[in-house]
């Protein structure tokens, strides 16, 4: 079976990726990726808005070695809730090759918090669309944030454009570092000088401490793939004007993918159109994801 086969009748990623013509930089991270399951040994959450296929560890090791990485960032997904058992098994599995973003509630206590450092996990997400589930409190948030500091945690959060205006203030205010999903989830059916989007890049230039994924090309081009052409510019102008504060990653196995089974050689071979430099590729896929996730 091809290590990138998928259980049978299950279409949630590609079972063919296609080799990257993208070389990338020796030591460079995926840095927003996903585990989901075996269900049978991680159950995914009960009142889940989804339900994926599985993608194991195994599965995701087979494609970082495939496209050329060195190392992941897996981000817990929401059908698993806040139940971190399938992220843990995948960091503890990776010898030191990933890092985590764990989901977490205020109950949490600070024990837990320490067996999940000690784990490897350095960062808490949380997701503010809609269509993914009722969102944390704001209080809430705010809390954990400030429980998380002392361990040097950064805080994700996901959240769809016309929901910035009522976000930033908050943003701005966590004592963390927040590194936003794909940007914001902007309209790139316009430009990227457009008033929406220098919404975005009007906080990020504000704010030391807000970093962007400039991830999610499939998710948010309209012209689709190969080359998600309408995507590049956006992620494009953050990385030239932020590059000491933007990450990647394949968002393997693209979960709730609706229009195609995105190919992640492609994805790769989109990062010269976004960081078109070998500085600017450097910083986005090695230097900026060690400086956050394997600083200790």
């Amino acid at each position: 079976m091809n290590a990138f086969t998928p259980d049978v009748g299950w279409l949630g990623y590609h079972a063919q990726p296609t080799r990257p013509t993208f070389k990338l930089p020796a030591g460079a991270v995926d840095a927003h990726c996903h585990v989901f399951g075996p269900g049978a040994i991680f159950p995914y959450a009960v009142g889940r808005r989804y339900t994926p296929t599985d993608a194991p560890k195994e599965k995701l090791w087979a494609l970082r070695d495939f496209l050329g990485f060195d190392r992941n960032v897996i981000v817990q997904g929401t059908c698993h809730g806040a139940d971190n058992r399938v992220l843990i098994d995948a960091l503890r599995d990776a010898a030191g090759r990933a890092r985590g973003v764990a989901t977490v509630t205020r109950e949490i206590g600070d024990a837990e918090l320490q067996a999940l450092h000690a784990a490897g996990v350095r960062g808490v997400r949380f997701t503010f669309v809609k269509r993914l589930g009722e969102a944390t409190s704001l209080d809430a948030v705010g809390e954990i944030a400030r429980r998380i500091a002392p361990l040097g945690w950064h805080l994700v959060v996901y959240f769809e454009a016309e929901d910035l205006p009522r976000l930033a203030d908050f943003i701005v205010g966590l004592p963390v570092i927040v590194v936003i999903d794909h940007m914001g989830r902007p309209d790139v059916t316009g430009k990227w000088q457009d008033a929406p989007f220098q919404k975005f890049v009007t906080l990020m230039r504000g704010h030391e401490r807000i970093w962007a994924k400039v991830s999610g090309a499939e998710r948010l081009s309209v012209s689709g793939p190969p080359n998600y052409a309408d995507f590049a510019p956006f992620a494009r102008a953050i990385v030239e004007n932020f590059p000491d504060r933007v990450l990647w990653g394949t968002d393997w196995p693209h979960p709730n993918m609706k229009t195609h089974l995105p190919d992640d050689g492609h994805l790769v071979d989109l990062l010269p159109c976004i960081a078109p430099t070998a500085q600017l590729q450097r910083k986005l896929l090695v230097d900026n994801p060690l400086r956050l996730y394997w600083k200790d």
